[in-house]
């Protein structure tokens, strides 16, 4: 109950008044600055996370295998030739698709912002 009191407190002090002019000012232009680090963060998060998981299931065939030929793992195998390019080229996928998606939205908000102005 009270969490639900704070939630709705929450949103009613984040809503604009119709008195602040808050809601009445134009929005700002797009800036084109802002996409590349945008870009740059995505493809970064996105490559490591790809590289932690495919490590994981390398480390975990790599032992698999290791077991069934009754012989020690060798865990350059799993970081050399499984993760490493996996990484890469989730990497370079991640990096095209989110600078087309930026790019996009850059386009959509910079139109938006001019019909806004003309309006």
């Amino acid at each position: 109950m009270l969490i639900a009191k704070v939630a709705k407190d929450l949103m009613a002090a984040s809503a604009p008044s119709r008195g602040s002019g808050f809601g009445n000012s134009a929005s700002r232009p797009p800036r084109w600055y802002g996409i590349p680090l945008r870009v740059l963060l995505v493809t970064f998060l996105g490559t490591l996370i790809s590289f932690a998981a495919s490590l994981l299931l390398a480390i975990i065939g790599t032992v698999a295998i290791s077991a069934l030929r009754g012989m020690h793992p060798d865990m350059r195998i799993a970081y050399r030739l499984v993760a490493l390019p996996m990484a890469l080229v989730a990497g370079s996928i991640i990096f095209v698709f989110s600078l087309a998606m930026e790019i996009q939205h850059y386009r959509q908000t910079k139109t938006l912002s001019a019909i806004e102005r003309i309006s």
